[in-house]
């Protein structure tokens, strides 16, 4: 396995032996990862390889077991590691509120324009006035290509747009790191390159972000870095044009690779 960063001194995200089961099952076994301000990092590997669950971890949406998630040298998950004594909710509340996460399925609320989907969030956690809020929102999802459907509802969007909204929901929020968990895969094929593109121009403006995803040539032109993880480990790490050339001697990662018609 390649290495992508011998120091976390400057990281703004760090993981260390990060290790999670469920039940007898290990899904992450040892993961160590760190991210620096500004890098896009996308994940990639097979269907239980622990790539969500990783994701789900540093915003703690799954206790770890094991192993250690820094945010700018603060432990996420826990107020001591060793005895694994964890945060209050209002200490994970205000922790989560610097990892935005975009889900695989939209998770907006259904009585809730895309204004309010968005607003919410910076008022009840954020404590902006709704004024102020409703301004922040307008801007993203202008941003995001939604400016003229900022009052409608989620049922009169398609999946695309609704997706849209959800980042602008994250991005709204000034989070410290995006975290995006195969947020094309709900979606028709037509409508992945408009929820792309997004991300792209994001990380064009040096909005950190994890990003987990299929979208191989996607992975190839967005990321600073990227990682196959097998079997709850990363298996291999590097520059894109590296790791996903045909020089890679990595015998899982070609392999996984030769299913897309991307690989050159």
């Amino acid at each position: 396995m390649s290495d992508f960063n011998s120091s976390a001194a400057n990281s703004l995200l760090t993981i260390r032996g990060l290790k999670k089961s469920f039940g007898s099952v290990k899904v992450l076994n040892g993961v160590d990862l760190d991210v620096q301000k500004g890098e896009v990092i996308t994940i990639i590997g097979p269907s239980g390889s622990g790539k969500t669950t990783l994701l789900r971890c540093v915003n703690f949406l799954e206790s770890y077991d094991g192993g250690s998630i820094k945010i700018e040298g603060k432990e996420v998950g826990f107020q001591d590691i060793a005895s694994r004594k964890k945060r209050s909710e209002a200490d994970l509340a205000r922790i989560r509120s610097e990892t935005g996460m975009v889900f695989q399925m939209f998770n907006l609320f259904p009585h809730l324009t895309a204004i309010e989907n968005v607003t919410l969030g910076l008022v009840k956690v954020r404590g902006k006035q709704k004024n102020e809020a409703r301004e922040i929102a307008a801007y993203w999802l202008e941003r995001v290509g939604l400016g003229n459907k900022t009052n409608n509802l989620p049922s009169e969007l398609s999946g695309g747009q609704q997706q849209r909204v959800g980042i602008a929901r994250a991005v709204a929020m000034e989070p410290k790191i995006l975290l995006l968990d195969e947020i094309t895969s709900a979606l028709d094929p037509e409508l992945v390159g408009e929820v792309l593109d997004v991300v792209l121009k994001l990380a064009q403006d040096g909005m950190t972000m994890l990003v987990v995803t299929h979208e191989i040539q996607f992975a190839r032109d967005v990321s600073s870095k990227a990682i196959f993880m097998d079997n709850g480990i990363v298996s291999a790490a590097g520059i894109p044009s590296l790791l996903f050339s045909k020089d890679e001697k990595n015998e899982r990662l070609k392999t996984f690779l030769g299913r897309f018609e991307t690989r050159r």
